[in-house]
């Protein structure tokens, strides 16, 4: 669906990315630890920014931060003079730590309107973002609906997904009234279909961009699940315009998801593909192991190939015959081919090697 063009970042070095519009669907992820103590200890901040660059060369385009106290707000304005990823400050209750953020280079402040108070907090950090061209995203979920709304699905006169959508739209009237329009919205819930529908409906209202995610999805499988089922039923539809993948996993495992989604809906061009076997009874080489070793290098490397790794050398170069380059074992050995056609074959304990050594070919 057509939306209009929110800017993120693309101040104090950070990069510009257009969310919306004919624009491409980005990915996003959420830190999952505390960064209260960033600025007394510089060897986590260094850590923070090697994980973001990691994070980066993975497909990620934005993350997330919590920010519940003064001391995480400061440290948030640190991370990002080291990073060029858009960054995002995830306020709920005290509008002035948004304000705070503000004095650094975050790109987007999250806000849930109705737990940050009275229209003048609101108005507050709509005033400082509008002054450094800083991005909002309006969040609303299950847990805080305005009492009305939350009665009424309480009774049944309403479901939660319009519940949702209705919330949505009365704190877009705010910033409408104030005349910000560099807004996102995201109405999560924990059911799908909740989701889904949610979405629908405040899409069909209004042409903002939309975050869409499945909250609290669950563990790897299950939010995986979750959020494939929401996010391509949506995509499909137009609606959707920046994603996360919500799992109890790490950032990587949650952008990795994401970009897999975006490209299987046919929304994400180029990348490495990994095509494995599950494995079975005839196993000759360790394909999870593998896989492990290699996934984060193969999805970081701005290669446009697909690589398989197959279990065995009886059906791995058939099974895998499309592939750029793929990889198989047996015994000892280990045989390496291109297309289907082998074009090495060495000891298991030179896999890794020699593997590497053909990936650098293309």
């Amino acid at each position: 669906m057509n939306t209009r063009v929110v800017t993120i970042g693309g101040h104090d070095g950070i990069r510009k990315i257009l969310v919306g519009g004919n624009n491409p669907v980005t990915v996003q992820t959420m830190w999952k630890d505390g960064i209260t103590d960033v600025c007394e200890n510089p060897a986590k901040l260094a850590d923070i920014i090697k994980k973001l660059a990691v994070l980066k060369s993975l497909g990620c385009d934005i993350v997330r931060f919590a920010v519940p106290d003064m001391e995480s707000a400061k440290g948030l304005c640190l991370i990002a003079r080291g990073t060029d990823i858009p960054l995002v400050a995830d306020i709920h209750f005290d509008y002035r730590l948004a304000l705070e953020c503000l004095k650094g280079a975050v790109s987007v402040i999250r806000i849930n309107p109705g737990n940050i108070g009275s229209e003048a907090r609101v108005k507050a950090v709509i005033d400082g973002c509008s002054k450094k061209n800083v991005a909002i995203r309006i969040g609303v979920n299950t847990g805080s609906l305005p009492n009305d709304l939350d009665d009424a699905v309480s009774s049944g006169s309403m479901s939660r997904a319009l519940a949702l959508s209705e919330a949505a739209q009365r704190e877009v009237e705010v910033f409408d009234r104030l005349g910000f329009k560099n807004v996102v919205v995201s109405m999560k819930s924990s059911d799908v279909q909740e989701t889904i529908e949610a979405n629908r409906a405040f899409a069909a209202a209004s042409d903002i961009p939309l975050h869409i995610g499945v909250t609290e999805a669950g563990p790897l499988i299950t939010g995986i699940v979750k959020s494939t089922l929401a996010f391509s039923t949506l995509l499909k539809e137009g609606i959707g315009s920046t994603i996360r993948v919500s799992l109890s996993s790490t950032p990587e495992n949650e952008v990795i998801a994401g970009r897999e989604i975006l490209h299987e809906c046919g929304l994400r061009q180029g990348g490495v593909t990994i095509v494995s076997c599950p494995r079975c009874g005839r196993i000759g080489f360790d394909v999870h192991g593998f896989v492990s070793r290699w996934q984060e290098e193969l999805y970081a490397m701005n290669k446009n190939i697909t690589v398989a790794v197959m279990g065995c050398v009886v059906n791995g170069p058939g099974e895998g015959k499309h592939a750029d380059l793929g990889i198989a074992g047996g015994g000892n050995k280990v045989i390496i081919f291109k297309k289907g056609k082998i074009v090495r074959t060495v000891d298991a304990k030179d896999a890794d090697n020699e593997f590497r050594k053909e990936l650098e070919t293309f």
